[in-house]
């Protein structure tokens, strides 16, 4: 947790959104989300749990412990995402859709349907180690979902010279 909140600490006043990560939400649980919303209650903080099953009971944990948006993994069924949103909505909270690996286009529009708002299109940390580089590909899916009504976070190994391809 040291290096956790010092690393905030350097960053907190140029960021509109604190990210408690999946490795820190698990390794640290969600005393994390609480300690970290503690020191900057003027923050966006994000609970990254990744919730694949338990929509409502996950989700409670984190937004309990005074979390402002939680993560659903992509490949949760819909019934996990909306009792996810259901309690979001309980704590004037939000849910992002992460998308990692496999979803479709059925299951964006369902996301919608459900009124989910938010997705972060997300390369993972495995996919990036492989070598797996930010392309056309992706910016063309990042359009199409924002024209579906989604926001978009892009996240997951970004560098200074992906940049150009975000243009616009």
């Amino acid at each position: 947790m040291d290096s956790a909140y010092e690393t905030t600490r350097l960053i907190a006043e140029e960021v509109d959104i604190i990210e408690v990560g999946t490795i820190l939400c698990v390794g640290e649980g969600v005393r994390a989300v609480r300690d970290l919303k503690a020191l900057y209650p003027h923050k966006i903080v994000l609970a990254d749990a990744k919730i694949a099953d338990a929509g409502k009971i996950l989700s409670r944990m984190c937004f309990e412990a005074n979390a402002d948006w939680v993560t659903v993994i992509c490949c949760a069924d819909i019934n996990t995402a909306k009792g996810a949103l259901d309690v979001a909505k309980e704590f004037n909270g939000d849910v992002q859709i992460e998308l990692t690996g496999y979803w479709t286009w059925e299951q964006a529009q369902q996301w919608r349907d459900a009124g989910i708002g938010q997705v972060v299109y997300h390369r993972s940390r495995d996919a990036q180690a492989a070598g797996v580089a930010w392309g056309e590909a992706d910016i063309t899916a990042i359009k199409r979902l924002s024209d579906m009504g989604f926001k978009v976070t892009v996240t997951g190994g970004l560098a200074l010279e992906d940049l150009p391809l975000f243009k616009g």
